[in-house]
């Protein structure tokens, strides 16, 4: 993998910029391009571009289909069949088109590695961007690896009727989240991401089966079933559900549909980057499927009783634990996504142009497992002193999901498109799409994260979690 712009002298500098300048925007040289990268890459003894679309797709699958589709049930009960199905079909549109955008983009700068390149080229090849894109990274990935040692500690707990320390049960998520981060390439964590997405997929079929069979919902926020009144669902929000709750409702929509963070990685360590679009189609045709109808069928049958997980509603336990046991591999492996991606950004600012960097030395193995270990000891402090990560995950949807699913590709495609914006039907269209993007974006830049904060003052002005307690987790 190549070594940060901020890693180069000068002089490189000056190399590197004129050689991105003379990259063109399609055709045989940028393939060219493409594979004189793979086969530097290739020459190394540790091989990131090794990926094949089928590959990729697998890894994508792996990080989408996820606990929070189990969630969105939640969010149809507090907007409605209407709104919630209208938000749940323009954010899946919204996410292919972006990411397709964000494919052409990164076709036309091969040397893209990472989102924080990604925030270099568009942002005028700004130092600033590139730094400020890599905080805001770091920051997600690492506060959603702490939700997912959180998670599992919930599982545990759930499954073992609290039989320890809901904090010992996060170290040994921890642990085990470390042991299955040590393989260097994606292409090794996508074959994690298979038994990943499937055993999302088994859980998902369990409670759908669960929750049509049993009579009755057993827990909602409102309380224990029957005291909210029979089960009914409704087209529009309920009277007297505030503003607040149905931002965070579209927030907890739009964080499900926004992986591009992620993305620029995954082409970076591909055989074939411009096959991505195979994969992306194969993702986002399962997406389109797992967020809608499982949700709407949970919703169905919860009502107002819907819970964020979904599980936490089922009313016979043996229920519960038996679908909510296969979430535990997904929550790893999304961890262990997340955090591959947020180590090689660290681990190349550290070993530069090395050859350690490249080959299988102790000093390279050893500076890998050392971030690793550090990355997931921050997710884990975070894990245990967040009152309620739920909101936080809220607060990350608004302040960074607004940049990495909206407004990063709608300022992409201005940069490849400028001056051209009108210059047919077709790109007129999308010109007022990507507008739209952008809007979306600032909104959830604005009232969103107002939203967002406002849900965190509520939980804390009542009783929140303490840090690093034994309280039981279960669901």
């Amino acid at each position: 993998m190549f070594n940060t712009h901020n890693d180069l002298s000068v002089e490189e500098k000056q190399v590197y910029d004129a050689t991105v300048q003379d990259v063109p925007s399609d055709g045989a040289s940028s393939i060219d391009t493409i594979t004189a990268l793979v086969n530097e890459d290739h020459a190394h003894e540790i091989q990131l571009r090794t990926m094949s679309w089928q590959k990729a797709a697998w890894l994508l699958c792996g990080d989408q289909v996820c606990l929070a589709i189990m969630a969105q049930s939640w969010s149809l009960s507090v907007l409605g069949w209407v709104p919630g199905i209208i938000t749940m079909l323009i954010a899946g549109i919204l996410f292919y088109i972006t990411s397709l955008t964000m494919h052409k983009f990164i076709m036309k700068n091969p040397h893209i590695k990472d989102i924080c390149d990604f925030g270099y080229e568009i942002f005028g090849k700004s130092r600033i961007a590139y730094e400020f894109t890599g905080f805001m990274l770091l920051a997600n990935n690492i506060l959603l690896i702490g939700f997912h040692v959180l998670t599992g500690a919930k599982i545990l707990n759930t499954l073992s009727d609290h039989s320890m320390c809901t904090v010992i049960f996060s170290v040994i998520v921890t642990i085990m989240g470390v042991i299955m981060s040590v393989p260097r390439t994606l292409k090794h964590v996508s074959f994690m991401s298979m038994f990943s997405a499937s055993c999302m997929g088994i859980a998902i079929l369990l409670f759908l089966v669960f929750v049509g069979i049993e009579d009755a919902p057993g827990y909602g926020y409102s309380g224990v079933y029957p005291k909210a009144g029979p089960v009914k669902t409704y087209a529009f929000p309920p009277a007297g559900t505030t503003w607040v709750a149905c931002m965070n409702a579209v927030l907890n929509i739009t964080f499900l549909w926004v992986p591009q963070i992620l993305f620029p990685s995954f082409i970076a360590e591909m055989e074939r980057p411009q096959d991505f679009p195979k994969a992306l189609t194969v993702l986002a045709g399962i997406s389109g499927f797992l967020f809608i109808v499982p949700p709407a069928i949970g919703f169905r049958y919860l009502g107002q009783y819907a819970t964020a997980p979904a599980f936490g509603s089922l009313g016979v336990v043996a229920y519960k634990k038996a679908s909510f046991a296969f979430v535990i591999v997904p929550t790893l492996v999304i961890g262990v996504i997340y955090a591959n991606v947020s180590a090689k950004f660290v681990y190349f600012r550290i070993m530069g142009k090395s050859r350690h960097a490249h080959s299988n030395t102790v000093i390279g193995w050893g500076v890998w497992v050392l971030v690793m270990i550090g990355i997931w000891l921050i997710a884990f402090i975070f894990s245990e002193i967040v009152p309620s990560m739920g909101d936080f995950l809220s607060l990350l949807g608004a302040a960074f999901d607004s940049f990495f699913g909206f407004i990063f590709f709608a300022v992409a495609y201005w940069q490849m498109y400028s001056g051209k914006l009108f210059s047919s039907a077709s790109r007129s269209v999308m010109t007022v799409v990507h507008v739209f993007v952008m809007i979306c974006g600032l909104f959830l830049l604005g009232p969103g994260l107002y939203a967002a904060v406002e849900a965190i003052i509520d939980d804390y002005a009542g009783s929140t979690r303490p840090a690093f307690a034994c309280a039981n987790l279960s669901i």
